[in-house]
């Protein structure tokens, strides 16, 4: 699971959480939100020098992840992982610094990754989502449990959630969360927030050879995805109106995933419960100059009916080109 957690994790605390008694790994922990802390977006996000144990740590996390990914995670990140080690230089003993992978998925999507100290309310952290910027852990999981954390780090987000945010159809996914929680009312971002959960955190869809792993909390996890391969939990087929409500654990394995037949139609779901959210306004974003617009007059929904338009015609021009 990533920083996106949320408010969830904030109500039943992080004393559980491995190393919370081991004062040299909680002076790490300090040191790399202090990183984040005094970090500048739109600056290169700073280099972090991992220690030795941090590097075995992540050797056996990788190692391990490596064995599952190619018959257990979705094609769309089988086909870009392999490209995101080969530009990041993710290797078994090498962790990769953030900044290298947050411009492989800027070239590819226009996401870019943040770092970010701790948890952020659900709000924020899907605000943040709507600007296509991901916010992220820099530190890595104690030593003492790297197959399964319940906290955010950065395996979990180079790991599990990096190569899709670097997939379009996903980041459009991703973001259009985001956008459906601007302005929506408090108990709307609760239902988001768990949508969110069910989907970019554990999500599953369906592949002619089986139910693949497409959720960070699987693609980033040993422990959760052998879980998941036994069988153990239940499976819905993917509607965020059963979704938004349903209960899940946020310290133990998963009970229940939801499976989409892809990420589109994820999408298009989607699109139509978040047309429903009551908000006093609409809104897009504008891949220009990184902005989000307020549809709130006729000249800009004029001006939005032309870029559209434009963007017709060059549809309409390309279908005839093909003919």
């Amino acid at each position: 699971m990533s920083v996106d957690m949320m408010g969830e994790y904030e109500r039943r605390g992080s004393s559980k959480q491995e190393g919370y008694n081991d004062p040299v790994y909680q002076e790490r922990r300090k040191a790399c939100a202090e990183i984040a802390l005094n970090y500048t977006f739109g600056k290169p996000i700073p280099t972090i020098e991992y220690t030795q144990e941090e590097t075995e740590t992540w050797r056996a996390i990788i190692t391990n992840l490596k064995k599952h990914h190619p018959t257990n995670a979705c094609k769309e990140f089988n086909e870009i992982f392999p490209d995101l080690c080969k530009e990041c230089d993710i290797r078994d003993d090498n962790i990769p610094q953030m900044e290298d992978v947050s411009n492989f998925i800027k070239k590819r999507t226009g996401f870019r990754l943040r770092p970010v100290s701790a948890l952020l309310s659900s709000r924020d952290f899907l605000s943040a989502l709507a600007f296509r910027v991901f916010p992220a852990t820099q530190y890595l999981r104690h030593s003492s449990s790297p197959f399964y954390t319940p906290e955010p780090d950065l395996c979990h987000e180079l790991l599990g959630h990096a190569a899709l945010l670097a997939n379009p159809d996903f980041a459009e996914f991703s973001q259009e969360i985001g956008l459906a929680s601007l302005g929506a009312p408090d108990e709307y971002i609760d239902k988001l927030s768990t949508v969110y959960w069910f989907t970019v955190e554990f999500g599953v869809c369906q592949e002619p050879s089986g139910m693949k792993a497409y959720g960070a909390g699987l693609l980033g996890s040993v422990g959760e995805i052998q879980y998941f391969l036994t069988g153990k939990a239940e499976t819905k087929s993917f509607d965020p109106y059963i979704a938004q409500d349903a209960p899940y654990p946020v310290d133990g394995f998963q009970t229940l995933y939801f499976v989409a037949s892809s990420f589109l139609d994820a999408l298009q779901k989607f699109r139509a419960f978040a047309a429903k959210i009551p908000r006093p306004f609409c809104v897009r974003y504008n891949p220009y100059n990184c902005s989000i617009e307020v549809l709130d007059s006729k000249e800009k929904l004029q001006q939005y009916t032309s870029n559209l338009k434009g963007e017709l015609n060059i549809l309409m021009d390309a279908v005839n080109k093909l003919k």
